[in-house]
């Protein structure tokens, strides 16, 4: 845990402790919906966009743990189609053995060209895996068509300095996180 990087210490496991992205969270918003499991929620594939540090990754592992799945997490500049075949045929056996869904959250997958994107289509459309994508750039002009017809698209915002601020504040309070760490509010503020 001491060697656990500051941002996945205090990664929310509730939706509730999510910072920013009330747009989305608000509670009829379909995101909400989805994490929560509720009741008649969609449960679609979707593709998260937006700046770096918007909470692309605890999302995806909060829509994951809402409908009890098993969660493969991927890089899309370090993985091949490969990669996503060996997560789909798991995902397919673990349908079959043990009635358990599959969430890939692929991040970065503008980096994947459109063919390797092609490879992740069939296991989204018969459901064998339910695609969590991240992107910094515009899934209009680097995610294939058939993928974006099938998913969610949601565009998160930057944090304010507000919302930082209450990051910060909940690190500093934290036994997981920098409790004890004095901190002037002038650095806080910067």
């Amino acid at each position: 845990m001491a060697n656990e990087p500051l941002a996945s210490r205090q990664r929310p496991t509730r939706i509730e402790d999510v910072v920013g992205q009330t747009h989305l969270l608000r509670e009829s918003a379909p995101l909400a919906r989805l994490i929560r499991g509720d009741k008649g929620a969609a449960w679609s594939s979707v593709i998260l966009w937006g700046p770096p540090g918007t909470g692309k990754t605890t999302l995806a592992r909060l829509i994951s743990s809402a409908r009890k799945a098993h969660f493969d997490e991927l890089s899309a500049i370090s993985s091949g189609v490969s990669q996503v075949r060996d997560v789909i045929e798991a995902a397919k056996n673990r349908r079959a053995l043990y009635d358990q869904s599959s969430v890939l959250f692929l991040d970065e997958i503008h980096r994947f060209s459109k063919s390797q994107q092609d490879a992740l289509l069939g296991a989204v459309e018969s459901g064998t895996l339910t695609l969590v994508a991240a992107t910094t750039e515009n899934p209009s002009f680097s995610v294939i068509k058939p993928l974006i017809s099938r998913s969610l698209v949601l565009e998160l915002q930057a944090l304010t300095a507000a919302e930082v601020r209450q990051v910060l504040d909940k690190a500093i309070a934290s036994d997981q996180g920098l409790r004890g760490l004095a901190a002037q509010p002038q650095a806080l503020e910067w």
